[in-house]
């Protein structure tokens, strides 16, 4: 799954159309391999793009929960501590791993 694509069901205050657009755009360079597709190609990256953006904004019109919405912030904050974790991870194997190569 594609980190920098998050969760948009119920939220407080709701998911915007540009959140919509940009994990569309998201998923889209993620299926393509590609960030910016060559000119050939614009027409079709921006119509899928548009196509997923309209039917993540009609599902995320239509889902149906009984759960209080979640805190933006507290989201944002749970996502950033899982971010630094990782990073942590990834620093202390690369330390490891220079550690082994110089013993």
């Amino acid at each position: 799954m594609c980190r920098n694509i998050i969760p948009l069901n119920n939220l407080a205050p709701p998911a915007t159309d540009d959140e919509c657009h940009d994990a569309a755009l998201q998923f889209v360079r993620k299926i393509s391999g590609t960030n910016a597709p060559s000119r050939a190609n614009r027409e079709v990256f921006d119509r899928t793009v548009a196509e997923i953006e309209r039917s993540v904004r009609a599902l995320l019109d239509d889902l149906v929960t009984t759960a209080p919405p979640k805190d933006r912030a507290e989201q944002a904050a749970k996502r950033q501590a899982r971010s630094a974790e990782r990073y942590e991870a990834i620093r202390v194997f690369q330390e490891a791993k220079r550690a082994a190569r110089g013993a």
